[in-house]
């Protein structure tokens, strides 16, 4: 009887160290659990941001003033706009007088 009682006391204790170990665990990886949903709802979050600033970057309105103010650039007018023709493939070029390198730019 005293063996057995040694044998019962000795599994006892191993089973209530299993248990405080498995939920020792099972708390770890809630906590990681909950940190990698917080991670991913930040990502997401970021996400969103991102495709709204991609969509404000793309309008047509921003790249206008981007074109304006910060690459200084201007409105095509067409008094210092040159035109240039090129002869098709299956006709000789013509004898036109080519326009000086100075013209109107």
């Amino acid at each position: 009887m005293g063996r057995l009682s040694v044998l019962a006391a000795i599994v006892l204790m191993f089973s209530a160290i299993s248990l405080v170990t498995a939920r020792y665990q099972a708390r770890q990886l809630y906590n990681q659990l909950d940190k990698y949903t917080t991670q991913a709802e930040d990502l997401e979050i970021d996400w969103r941001k991102l495709q709204l600033d991609r969509a404000q970057a793309s309008r047509n309105a921003h790249v206008d003033k981007v074109a304006r103010e910060e690459l200084r650039m201007n409105v095509i007018a067409p008094d210092r706009t040159i035109y240039v023709s090129q002869p098709l493939a299956n006709q000789p070029p013509t004898s036109q007088s080519a326009p000086e390198s100075g013209s109107r730019r």
